[in-house]
């Protein structure tokens, strides 16, 4: 039986994305954190990247973590096909692979079982619930994502998630579940996004980060803040920006957008809010939101199961309904007890080191990786 010493870690990215695609949309640091961590405890750790040739400058600041991309400006077709008889040592010796989501999964599943490895089916969110939300139960974009889950989950020799949810999903709907399915949340960089030094935080400034598209419900959060006098900062990109920044307008909500920041600023920001405020209709294991809690910002949340999973309506934070009427009544609650935000901050943080460190999560992925490789 091999040792965890032994074992290279390859982690195969979402299909499309690269190194450069992390560092434009400010994931870069937090994405590789786990993987940093992870690597003295392992013999490698090995990225398969959808890249081409401008993600090799980036692989040098990766401590010692390999880095395999399409460095012949291939096709994506030729590419994946080159991946599969490409030689190197992320597929030599005792090696276990690992998807990042399930879109792209398929290949490792296709390559560990020619070569025999362990293969890891790991997703952030199940593409099929996103798609029954945005294209309805019975879409045929719905229907494919369910085969691919139960294709990649069934063909797996581990399935990690990051919520209960999402693990109750598999059992139900594919009958997959047991050990095989493992709930490892989404980390936060505790020592990153922490609460500041006390300095008071300003009234009535609300902030949200994530993407600007219809998921988030960025509408109904604008008309909400109608006449309330708060400030809404909102940190990212999406389609929905001009639209939104117009409807501010109209309706004179004081509207501040940041576009994509680097991760590391984010803490800042953070410090300089009242709350946190994510009222999405639909959401996997939301990062923002984890960090928000682990910085000690009140927050609120959209009463949706993955969000329920994270917040307990007045312990940790507070749930909300869609509507803009009842985001508005959360908002004012909130606002209106100093005492209600300093209890909700100082939880929030509690539940982060409890349930979402950094060292707590690569504790559990070891495990898992330990399982395979110590199985005769």
């Amino acid at each position: 039986m091999a040792k965890l010493s032994q074992v290279r870690y390859v982690l195969f990215f979402t299909q499309g994305m690269s190194l450069l695609g992390w560092k434009r949309g400010g994931l870069l640091e937090r994405e590789v954190a786990l993987y940093r961590a992870l690597r003295p405890h392992l013999r490698g750790v090995t990225f398969v990247t959808y890249g081409d040739r401008r993600d090799l400058p980036l692989a040098a600041e990766l401590d010692g973590i390999e880095v395999v991309c399409n460095r012949w400006g291939l096709s994506p077709g030729l590419y994946r096909w080159r991946l599969g008889w490409l030689p190197g040592s992320w597929k030599r010796g005792q090696v276990v692979f690992k998807s990042n989501q399930l879109r792209g999964s398929d290949l490792p599943l296709e390559l560990a079982r020619r070569l025999k490895k362990p293969f890891i089916a790991r997703c952030g969110y199940l593409p099929a619930d996103q798609a029954k939300w945005s294209e309805g139960v019975e879409s045929e974009v719905a229907r494919r994502a369910m085969a691919l889950e139960r294709r990649v989950f069934a063909g797996a020799d581990r399935g990690i998630v990051t919520t209960p949810h999402m693990q109750a999903i598999l059992a139900e709907d594919y009958g997959i579940g047991g050990d095989k399915v493992r709930v490892i949340p989404n980390y936060v960089m505790t020592d990153l996004f922490r609460p500041p030094v006390p300095e008071g935080r300003p009234p009535g400034r609300l902030i949200f980060v994530g993407r600007l598209e219809r998921q988030k419900n960025l509408h109904a959060l604008i008309e909400a803040l109608a006449g309330l006098g708060t400030e809404l900062w909102l940190v990212g990109a999406g389609g929905l920006r001009q639209e939104l920044e117009g409807r501010a307008v109209e309706l004179g909500v004081a509207c501040r957008f940041f576009g994509v920041l680097p991760h590391c600023e984010l803490p800042a920001l953070l410090a300089r809010a009242t709350a946190f405020i994510l009222p999405s209709f639909w959401e996997g294991h939301p990062k923002s939101l984890l960090e928000a809690l682990a910085s000690g910002i009140p927050c609120i949340g959209a009463d949706i199961p993955s969000i329920r999973g994270v917040i307990r309506h007045r312990e940790n934070g507070l749930l909300c309904g869609l509507d803009s009427g009842s985001i508005r009544q959360t908002v004012r609650e909130l606002l209106d007890q100093p005492r209600l935000q300093e209890e909700l901050g100082r939880r929030g943080r509690a539940y982060a080191l409890e349930n979402l460190s950094l060292e707590s999560v690569v504790a559990r992925e070891l495990e898992v990786i330990g399982e395979l490789v110590h199985a005769p």
